[in-house]
């Protein structure tokens, strides 16, 4: 899937025919399914994210013969401005989770991490575009395929490190979304992990203050100060409590 912004012209126009740019957060589209013009699919596949680009698209990469009435005329050349804001490869993923439960246990671990990294970056994509229920959802479903047991301890080490990531990710999201009892619970969840996390203690330092738990937020916020002393986020929620 891929986040872009884009506008298309036809020759000797000012004002595009289509355009995403008046959408503050463009959505993640796939390609071939959302993105079906041919010529802007293979423009994509050359671009990194950042990149910026503009395309001319003959007819025959474009709308064809037939154009696409009443914007488009038969037989136009149209250009594109594109920038590429996101772009993250499902294929491997949406195989996966195709998978029966028994078929997913016998996947190799490390294909099983790579494939809860990347829900997890889709959950980080989501998450920036203030889509936090989409998010939850995507940082559930990495989280749920990764309750396996390890065959030594680097794996159950690797296992915990993708764990943790999560539940961080599920504490901030709840935040968002103003539950501050759930984002408690998986900010303790990720403690049960790393006790000395700082950023686990400063999500339950968080939720407990905004439940007027002022006391237990002071708890966790000194434990989280203790070990970043210098970390401003930390060190302006403990002037709230002031």
């Amino acid at each position: 899937g891929c986040s872009v912004r884009y506008s298309g012209y036809l020759e000797n126009r000012d004002e595009p025919f289509c355009t995403s740019c008046n959408r503050k957060y463009p959505r993640l589209m796939k390609l071939g399914k959302d993105i079906t013009l041919w010529g802007l699919e293979i423009g994509l596949l050359t671009m990194k994210v950042g990149e910026v680009a503009r395309f001319f698209f003959l007819p025959g990469y474009a709308y064809g013969n037939m154009g696409c009435l009443p914007l488009i005329p038969p037989n136009a050349t149209v250009m594109f401005e594109v920038e590429v804001l996101d772009f993250l490869d499902s294929a491997e993923c949406d195989a996966f989770f195709e998978l029966s439960d028994e078929q997913q246990s016998s996947v190799p671990l490390q294909k099983v991490l790579k494939v809860a990294e990347t829900e997890r970056q889709f959950g980080n994509h989501l998450y920036r575009v203030q889509n936090f229920k989409g998010a939850k959802g995507r940082y559930k479903k990495a989280f749920s395929i990764l309750c396996r047991s390890p065959s030594d301890e680097n794996e159950q080490q690797q296992i915990d490190a993708s764990k943790l990531s999560l539940l961080l990710n599920l504490s901030a999201t709840y935040l968002k979304l103003e539950r501050s009892d759930q984002a408690l619970v998986y900010g303790k969840k990720a403690l049960e992990i790393d006790q000395r996390n700082a950023k686990a203690l400063f999500r339950c330092g968080q939720a407990c203050l905004h439940m007027a738990e002022y006391r237990e937020a002071r708890d966790f916020l000194v434990r989280a100060q203790c070990i970043q002393p210098f970390n401003y986020d930390i060190n302006n929620e403990l002037k709230k409590l002031a």
